[in-house]
């Protein structure tokens, strides 16, 4: 999948042909990537496949996870000059995207560190790039929610509107569903997650609730529930989901650490000719 991905992105720069090297033979090359703001890495897994296909050598100087300041050195390449620059646009592009949303993932993870809470990406991802930017999260410290639809059984309260006993449908579920998928309900309200933790869930997502009504929900499943799972989601943001963290959910999920990530600033600069 991996391999895919690169070929595709290199591909949609090189088109039919780099006119550069059109002009002269290619000469021995080599550049270093530079951070120009603090960040958190995420891409290398991918770049290393690109050297591996395109057969240019990186060294790392940080590895994926791994944070950095402006103006340390990340990587530095050497290849044939052809090759170094045809390579040039995606070895940055995907290491910018991926490394925004680990720098931002970052950011929200150390706000609900300290209450021993889990951070959740969600399906909210760019057509075609859900796998990758999901990995850039997990770079950052969050741990991945659903891939896909596949994964587990989630009943959103568009579901809910053709389900007429829960109960009853969580039942049936079990039976045709794979045996270590979970069932997830998403509730508006407290009479929801009341409802649905009768029914027999596995998780109650807490969505779009205030912290006062998560707090509600969260002292209901203490006392009736406690195996059950809870996970506040809507509306979080860095400055919200602390006071999310505060109720004793067991998980808070957000789209935002991919969709509102803006681009930290790298940049690949050439040395000048023949130092190889």
């Amino acid at each position: 999948m991996i391999e895919a991905f690169v070929n595709a992105a290199l591909a949609e720069d090189v088109g039919r042909g780099d006119l550069y090297a059109l002009v002269e033979p290619a000469v021995a090359a080599s550049a270093k990537i530079i951070a120009k703001s603090d960040g958190v890495v995420a891409g290398r897994k991918y770049i290393d496949v690109l050297a591996k296909q395109e057969s240019f050598a990186i060294q790392w100087h940080k590895d994926d996870s791994e944070t950095f300041i402006k103006g340390e050195l990340l990587a530095e390449i050497k290849a044939d000059s052809h090759t170094l620059l045809r390579c040039e646009r995606t070895i940055l592009d995907m290491l910018l995207h991926a490394s925004s949303i680990a720098t931002l993932t970052r950011k929200y993870v150390e706000m609900i560190a300290p209450y021993n809470v889990k951070l959740l990406d969600t399906r909210k991802t760019r057509p075609m790039l859900r796998v990758f930017e999901k990995y850039a999260t997990r770079c950052g410290g969050a741990v991945n929610h659903r891939m896909g639809l596949d994964d587990s059984l989630m009943i959103k309260d568009t579901h809910l509107k053709t389900i007429e006993n829960l109960s009853e449908y969580i039942q049936n579920a079990r039976k045709v569903i794979p045996f270590t998928a979970k069932i997830e309900v998403e509730a508006e309200t407290l009479f929801v997650a009341e409802e649905a933790m009768r029914a027999k869930c596995d998780i109650v997502m807490c969505d779009n609730m205030t912290p006062a009504q998560v707090e509600e929900v969260t002292a209901f499943r203490n006392e009736n529930y406690p195996h059950i799972l809870l996970e506040a989601s809507g509306n979080i943001s860095l400055d919200t989901i602390e006071s999310y963290a505060k109720t004793g959910v067991d998980a808070i999920s957000s789209g935002s650490m991919i969709h509102q990530a803006n681009w930290i600033d790298l940049s690949m600069k050439m040395d000048s000719k023949n130092l190889l």
